[in-house]
């Protein structure tokens, strides 16, 4: 057109002129409008007439495509894309409007934040909910949306105008620095949100055992069962408004986790058992990974599966942590003391062959287990202080109740090792378990008792698996102090717990020690012994008992299988005697649970002073080791073999042998088994090849089963790279 006739150009004109000029990002002063104000311009809302989520782009963008791309699955804080596709004059910068409602929840309010209204912005802004078109004009529009970083997680409707209704699920977001979630490493992200499979310690303290586990946070339908698992809290079923609110707050959901992962009080996962059978359920051994265990929840209609211990309770934990965008890891802290009445002494009674005393019915029971396993999260804790962000102890064993519920944290573990026993959650029970003090007495057949010294600490060797790599990470230090040191006097001091301030004894007077080998193997006979030394200038004659018994790792003492009792033990000064202990898998085979753990105790009566001393220590039995051969290239959506052997260490055949594997995205989240229709010979192998077909590339771990009438729930692993 003319230049001369632009004073006369229709209004229209002018409008689209404005909107051009404004997509071209010109400055206003090179607009030149005439005298059409600003403020006529009137705003028309978009006509959508139908949309792509690009949910492909946007969950890998996300780092939620593991999940699958046929659903939007995204994270808090972070943009997403939704192409719009419009009816009539399409998308006009500065002229077109959006009304965006974003909802969660079955009563969705503004007032607890699980309801958002919102327009077209200029530009995203990520500290609220925010939308703002990313394309030029047309009739297509590039919409990008992002939610508040403390928006609630959970399933959202989100409504774009009066006729487009849209809906997908919103996680934690650990990459986002908004989040309370948010976690600055790329290496502990991958290994502490991404990572499908990981390693739990059992064992004992002096000999950590590896147990590979399958989290499959990624497998199909996980993430729906982990949502309705924070939809049957009964929280949410007596006030679902709030509860969905709550859900913005980590520290609110790990706690809401730490109670529905056991179902003591609720419709939770697991059902514990530490006694007796396994009727009506499977061992806690039985299972390799979480998967098996959440489907069966969601498909038994909300039913606990039976059965769970400590590592598999942590173990489902982590993998709904991780699934939800929260990053977790299992921690295993040997010699774990469970302090019943909350005083940070443990008390111990045995008799004069020193056999533990079981307390009567109904009697309050402090133990200290073997080992036992919780969870770690990371999140800030506004509540408490910065700092105090990093990680938070939770523990979904339902051991003792906490604001009337069988949970436990999260407590920083910080907290713990400052002994800040004040704050919020439960920061008595968790420190003692990693620091009280334990008191062994002796009881006499008329009733009276004495005091004995005993060597037993607390807290030992507190381990969880390293990042990027399958070695294992000692973090006693995060919990503790040194033994000893001035730090950790303050610390009880802090904790207004007077114990551990006494000045730890010399070793003075008579020494008592127990010793061991380093190949203790199920299957064969060994010696163990007690060493007994006299730091006297004078002669010493004592009493001495040796004595070994099956034990489970939760600290229940079953049959005795050996026993040396000396009634004359001479020593010289200066003088040490090792006493053997024959063990002798006749004895201990029939005895052994499926701990493979051994207690042994030595108790030491100087008959001059009457001065009693005890040695404790727990053994763990080798068993044999798994060998998996993977035979073919691996490949994505090949079938490959993995072939399994174990050799028969006992002396005896192995009856009902069964082989099982799973692996995220390596078994299409199922359990493969084979079961051998005979017998395996003392020495003989158990072999067999299982198939298998990999769906993604990358580093997996096949996580391996043996089970049979002798050797129970024997695990090994294999990590494997796929290729494209």
């Amino acid at each position: 057109m003319a230049q001369e006739h632009d004073t006369v150009r229709p209004l229209h004109m002018w409008l689209n002129y404005f909107a051009l000029q404004t997509a071209c990002n010109l400055r206003s002063n090179q607009l030149n409008l005439l005298s059409v104000p600003l403020t006529r311009l009137k705003t028309r809302a978009l006509d959508i007439d139908r949309w792509n989520l690009e949910c492909e782009f946007n969950n890998m963008d996300h780092r939620t495509d593991l999940n699958g791309v046929e659903r939007l699955v995204v994270r808090r804080g972070q943009p997403f894309s939704i192409s719009l596709f419009l009816r009539s004059e399409g998308f006009q910068p500065g002229l077109s409007s959006l009304d965006c409602i974003a909802e969660t929840g079955p009563q969705p309010s503004e007032q607890y934040g699980t309801r958002a209204s919102f327009g077209l912005s200029a530009n995203i802004d990520a500290s609220c909910w925010s939308a703002a078109v990313t394309s030029p004009p047309g009739e297509m529009a590039a919409l990008s949306v992002c939610a508040a970083p403390d928006a609630p997680i959970g399933r959202y409707t989100l409504t774009l105008g009066p006729s487009c209704r849209i809906e997908f699920i919103l996680l934690f977001n650990p990459w986002c620095t908004g989040d309370a979630v948010y976690m600055d490493n790329q290496q502990s992200l991958d290994e502490y949100v991404l990572s499908q499979d990981g390693i739990i310690y059992r064992g004992s303290y002096k000999h950590p055992i590896p147990t590979p586990w399958n989290f499959g946070q990624f497998e199909s339908g996980i993430l729906d069962v982990c949502l309705r698992i924070l939809d049957m809290n009964p929280k949410c079923l007596k006030n679902p408004g709030k509860d969905c609110s709550g859900r913005r707050n980590p520290i609110y959901v790990s706690r809401v986790l730490s109670a529905m992962v056991n179902c003591n009080d609720d419709k939770g996962v697991l059902l514990g058992k530490w006694t007796d059978g396994y009727e009506g359920g499977v061992s806690p051994l039985f299972w390799r990974g979480s998967v098996e265990i959440l489907r069966n929840w969601d498909t038994q209609s909300c039913q606990p599966v039976r059965y769970g211990q400590c590592w598999v309770f942590a173990a489902v934990a982590c993998s709904i942590s991780r699934a939800l965008g929260i990053p977790c890891r299992v921690v295993t802290n040997f010699m774990s003391a469970h302090d019943n009445n909350s005083d940070l002494v443990i008390e111990r009674y045995i008799n004069e062959k020193g056999d533990p005393i079981e307390p009567k019915e109904g009697e309050p029971r402090d133990s200290v287990w073997n080992y036992h396993c919780w969870v770690e999260s990371w999140m800030t804790r506004p509540d408490i202080t910065s700092d105090f962000t990093g990680w938070q102890a939770s523990d979904p064993t339902p051991q003792e109740k906490s604001e009337g519920a069988y949970c436990c944290g999260p407590i920083p573990v910080r907290a713990i090792k400052e002994g800040e026993l004040t704050f919020k959650y439960d920061a008595p029970f968790v420190f003692a378990e990693v620091n009280a003090d334990v008191v062994t007495i002796k009881k006499k057949p008329d009733g009276s008792t004495s005091r004995v010294t005993s060597t037993t600490v607390v807290g030992q060797t507190i381990s969880t698996k390293s990042v990027g790599s399958d070695a294992r990470e000692d973090i006693t230090h995060l919990y503790k102090y040194p033994e000893g040191s001035d730090e950790e006097r303050k610390t009880f001091q802090n904790a207004n717990h007077q114990n551990k301030l006494l000045q730890k004894q010399q070793n003075q007077g008579l020494d008592l020690a127990i010793k061991v080998t380093s190949d203790m193997r199920k299957g064969c006979d060994f010696d163990v012994f007690a060493v007994v030394t006299n730091n006297t200038p004078s002669e010493k004659k004592c009493r001495l008992a040796f004595v070994s018994h099956a034990v489970s790792y939760y600290g229940f003492v079953g049959d005795e299988c050996g026993l040396k009792y000396l009634p004359n033990v001479e020593l010289s000064p200066g003088a040490e005697r090792r006493v053997p202990l024959r063990l002798n898998y006749s004895k201990y085979g029939g005895l052994l649970t499926e701990d493979n753990l051994i207690r042994l105790a030595a108790l030491l009566m100087d008959k001059s002073s009457n001065e009693t001393k005890q040695a404790v220590r727990n053994i763990v039995l080798d068993n044999p080791e798994i060998k998996v051969r993977i035979l073919g290239e691996p490949k994505e959506n090949r079938k490959l073999a993995a072939e399994i052997t174990v050799r028969n260490p006992l002396p005896e055949p192995l009856e009902n042998c069964c082989f099982s594997i799973e692996g995220a995205n390596l078994t299409a989240g199922n359990v493969i088994s084979e079961r051998l229709g005979f017998s395996v010979g003392p020495g003989e192998d158990a072999k067999v090849k299982i198939y298998f077909t990999p769906t993604r590339s990358g580093l997996r771990k096949l996580v391996v089963d043996f089970d049979s009438n002798k050797l129970c729930h024997i695990k090994g692993f294999k990590n494997i790279i796929v290729g494209k």
